[in-house]
């Protein structure tokens, strides 16, 4: 059998790292989870986007680049909680477009992004978990992240329109996107159930046309 590598992607709160847990669990796969905890700057990038951005991002991608080396190098199935693409297309550029990282960070940080990802094998397949943001603000709220509170709503709202605009672009792995507003593959089974009846038939080529 193949050794599949699956990437989550998605908005903060939307519910990626429930997802690889629960599918990791269904399906026996390796769950590899996002470092955010491992941060030592986050707290304070929340607290000041402009003197501690370009730290924070730096130390996700090379966690990232890290992280996704490592899992091309197993044999085993594998599902990735968010990818190196997002932190570099989405939520540096988002600061960047911000005014919070400066033209000579973002430039030195990019580059060093596109040098080290075109060295990577991509995944298999890329889901794409979408939220609005009063959704995503219930999630965020429920989970109780102290340095999470004070996220804007407009920073989610920029972050959403990069992802929809970077997942209908990006090319080198298939994306499935998995609008999750009424999902709920916590509290009910037959969500989880077609959400992996979806992936399954992404990965092994089934697909059904029917003409009247």
């Amino acid at each position: 059998m193949p050794t599949y590598f699956i990437t989550i992607a998605g908005n903060i709160g939307v519910g990626k790292s429930t997802l690889v847990t629960l599918l990791s669990r269904k399906l026996g796969w390796d769950p590899v989870m996002e470092a955010v905890t491992e941060n030592p700057y986050l707290a304070d990038f929340y607290q000041d986007m402009n003197r501690w951005g370009f730290h924070s991002q730096i130390f996700f991608l090379v966690r990232r680049l890290q992280q996704h080396h490592e899992l091309l190098q197993q044999s085993r199935d594998a599902l990735q909680d968010r990818s190196v693409y997002e932190d570099a297309e989405i939520f540096a550029r988002n600061l960047y477009d911000q005014g919070h990282m400066s033209d000579r960070d973002w430039a030195s940080y990019f580059e060093l992004y596109q040098t080290l990802a075109r060295l990577l094998k991509p995944p298999d397949l890329v889901i794409y978990l979408r939220a609005s943001v009063p959704t995503l603000r219930r999630r965020i709220t429920g989970r109780g992240r102290d340095y999470e509170r004070n996220i804007a709503d407009s920073y989610l709202q920029d972050l959403n329109r990069l992802y929809d605009q970077w997942s209908a672009s990006f090319t080198l792995s298939p994306v499935l996107t998995v609008d999750t507003d009424n999902l709920d593959y916590v509290q009910y089974d037959e969500h989880l159930e077609q959400i992996w009846a979806r992936i399954a038939d992404r990965l092994y080529g089934r697909d059904y046309l029917a003409l009247e």
